[in-house]
């Protein structure tokens, strides 16, 4: 694969051609709800391609999302629907890459649908890392495809992106370029937190500037802590900076949300959102601005520009308001806490925190490292004496 920035400059040459191909892999419901937030852009230049394997459960999700934009008006993308594609199988994830040559590639598969993985470990551990194996089992598949394909689309994930993407990049092999869901999860609520503290109506003309790790999106969500990791955040108004004290920020954001599959609005609006940037980023000259789990390959959380630099299309850390160093320090600390304690050479080590956790709450004996090529081994023994074992109690 090429470069991100080249990629994004030949997207930038589609989008000024009038077209423009979305690839989304897995029809879940992060998948259906994205397809949703694309058709209802209502447009024209942009084609939809929904990617797995049985077609008429895609094509029913398809039917019922096209039929509804086009009640409300808004549907004027084609969509096509691409089955026969295991995510297991690289084989068939790369022919339909080269098949419709994809600007935008989006994950949104999971290793295993239908539970919540949250629902099993917050309890339990107060830790996500744990899940890491899991996260990254379909999309470094994807990843080997795209590299074979070699494809010059935009990849987004949308799994654990804060661990997922570096483990990847550590261990040399291709990544995606930005992460979904997440620390966009924290971002809104926020701005809506600090719109009621300055008694303002107009929240969206709150901005934030934030980063963080995994853990803290849960954790302030919901908890309305910070658990004692000074994170790097400022908030403005109307582009004037407001000294609001982060403790009752962080309080005020948590708010009741669905536990269920609803959540996944949220993730799907974070693709969606990534998406309509780089768009935008061409169609008005603006820069524009995304927060984005793993971005680069770095661990955690960073707010990312999208726009024209030097003359081209680039993507790269805002560093405007809160240097790397100081973010990175920040990731790191949230992710120790969600059960990371480092990832490098291709291995991902749990903190010996969370191993003991997991051996008091679960039985189950966590190694020290996870290296790449002991990925699916890993997974296999978490899907069997945590997760089976689990739900089986319900």
């Amino acid at each position: 694969m090429k470069g991100l920035q080249e990629r994004l400059q030949m997207i930038e040459q589609h989008v000024k051609e009038n077209k423009v191909t979305v690839m989304i892999i897995g029809l879940g419901s992060v998948g259906t709800y994205l397809l949703d937030y694309l058709v209802s852009s209502n447009d024209p230049a942009m084609r939809i391609v929904v990617a797995g394997r049985n077609y008429e459960k895609m094509e029913k999700n398809v039917n019922i999302v096209r039929v509804a934009g086009l009640i409300r008006g808004l549907n004027k993308s084609r969509i096509d629907i691409e089955s026969g594609v295991d995510l297991t199988d690289t084989e068939s994830i790369r022919r339909a890459v080269e098949k419709y040559e994809p600007d935008f590639i989006v994950n949104s598969s999971r290793a295993y649908p239908g539970l919540k993985y949250g629902s099993i470990s917050w309890t339990n551990i107060r830790a996500y890392g744990i899940w890491s194996p899991l996260a990254i089992r379909f999309t470094k598949n994807i990843m080997e495809a795209c590299e074979e394909a070699d494809t010059n689309a935009i990849v987004i994930n949308t799994s654990y992106s804060d661990a997922v993407i570096p483990w990847l990049k550590s261990a040399g092999e291709a990544y995606p370029d930005f992460g979904s869901g997440n620390l966009n999860h924290l971002v809104p609520r926020i701005k809506f937190a600090a719109a009621k503290m300055l008694d303002v109506e107009d929240f969206w003309n709150v901005d934030v500037m934030f980063a963080a790790g995994h853990f803290h999106d849960v954790c302030i969500s919901k908890e309305g802590q910070a658990e004692g990791v000074e994170l790097p955040i400022k908030v403005y108004y109307r582009g004037e900076e407001k000294n609001l004290p982060k403790e009752e920020i962080f309080a005020a954001c948590k708010i009741a949300m669905p536990v269920d599959a609803q959540r996944n609005m949220m993730n799907a609006s974070s693709n969606y959102r990534i998406i309509r940037a780089v768009i935008e980023a061409v169609r008005t000259g603006e820069d524009q601005r995304i927060f984005s789990p793993g971005a680069f390959g770095n661990i955690g959380g960073y707010p990312v520009l999208v726009g024209s630099r030097n003359g081209r299309m680039e993507a790269w850390i805002d560093e405007s308001v809160f240097g790397f160093e100081e973010m990175e320090r920040a990731n790191r600390e949230s992710m120790a806490l969600d059960g990371i304690e480092d990832v490098r050479e291709g291995r991902l080590y749990y903190t010996d925190a969370l191993i003991e956790k997991v051996k008091r709450a679960f039985g189950a004996e966590l190694p020290k490292f996870v290296e790449y090529e002991k990925i699916e081994e890993v997974a296999e023994l978490i899907v069997e004496e945590i997760i089976l074992p689990q739900i089986g109690k319900e």
